[in-house]
């Protein structure tokens, strides 16, 4: 499958102004060095794997060189590996090593290639961990869990969750020396891959956690943009709007989830191959 993705400016939002070199936002543009930035990117979520092997990660400097002369100046890909093999998070607040230095090689060679990155910090499906491992660590210390979706409530997988974002944005590079939360490289955080929390179609949970990951994304980091993985399905908020996303009950609300504050742009997935 092949995955577009475009990005919206919240129409609500008058715009931040970032340091020098980050992507911020005037009104409806991305801007950066307070000049409109336009955008044409891809996503390549293996980036990570690919790098921490010294053998395959000549494929991610490949990559990220034949884009740039393409005219690609973005790459969307996974700051997550959770549970599993060669995992970047093999339990709760205990990393590999290598794998970290992977990212850190995606980000030290994107710079080179003047590529920015978006950065997702956690899946909703099983690929790679994703929240259903994050339930299984908290069931594993005792927390009784009904399904996947209390990763979006319960407080004990929540911290957990936290703490990732603490770990991500506060790992400094082993390459540049740079702190992830302090390079320009980084396009924009991503808190979760296509959220869906569909044992609760009120869209509350997901509101209330897009809510508070938000504000702790930003208690860290003020220099990024933040964004949340949205696929784009109406929700509560305008009914009238459903009967254009089929498949729309999956407990999110498009318009209401990124008026929250702390969110800086919306974003929508488009499955080409499927239609």
């Amino acid at each position: 499958m092949t995955l577009v993705l475009a990005a919206l400016l919240v129409a609500c939002s008058e715009g931040r102004a970032v340091r020098g070199g980050f992507v911020g936002t005037r009104r409806s543009q991305f801007v950066v060095n307070g000049r409109p930035f336009y955008f044409n990117g891809f996503n390549s979520y293996w980036l990570m794997y690919m790098a921490s092997d010294p053998s395959t990660r000549v494929k991610v400097s490949d990559t990220f060189a034949q884009a740039a002369k393409y005219g690609l100046n973005v790459a969307r890909t996974w700051a997550f590996s959770d549970g599993g093999y060669r995992a970047l998070q093999m339990a709760p607040g205990s990393y590999n090593e290598d794998m970290f230095k992977g990212l850190d090689f995606v980000v030290s060679e994107a710079k080179k290639h003047g590529i920015y990155l978006i950065l997702s910090l956690v899946n909703n499906w099983e690929g790679f961990g994703g929240k259903k491992q994050y339930v299984e660590w908290a069931r594993e210390r005792g927390q009784y869990l009904n399904n996947e979706d209390e990763f979006f409530t319960n407080p004990i997988v929540k911290d957990y969750y936290k703490n990732h974002i603490k770990a991500v944005l506060t790992r400094v590079n082993t390459i540049t020396g740079v702190a992830y939360k302090d390079d320009p490289t980084i396009f924009a955080w991503e808190l979760m891959n296509e959220p869906r929390c569909q044992s609760d179609l009120s869209g509350k949970p997901i509101q209330d956690w897009v809510a508070e990951m938000s504000a702790y994304v930003k208690s860290i980091d003020k220099n990024h943009l933040l964004e949340i993985g949205m696929e784009g399905f109406y929700g509560e908020s305008m009914p009238e709007k459903k009967q254009n996303n089929p498949g729309y009950e999956v407990g999110t609300d498009f318009i209401a989830n990124n008026r929250i504050p702390f969110i800086d742009f919306a974003t929508i997935h488009l499955y080409p191959d499927q239609w």
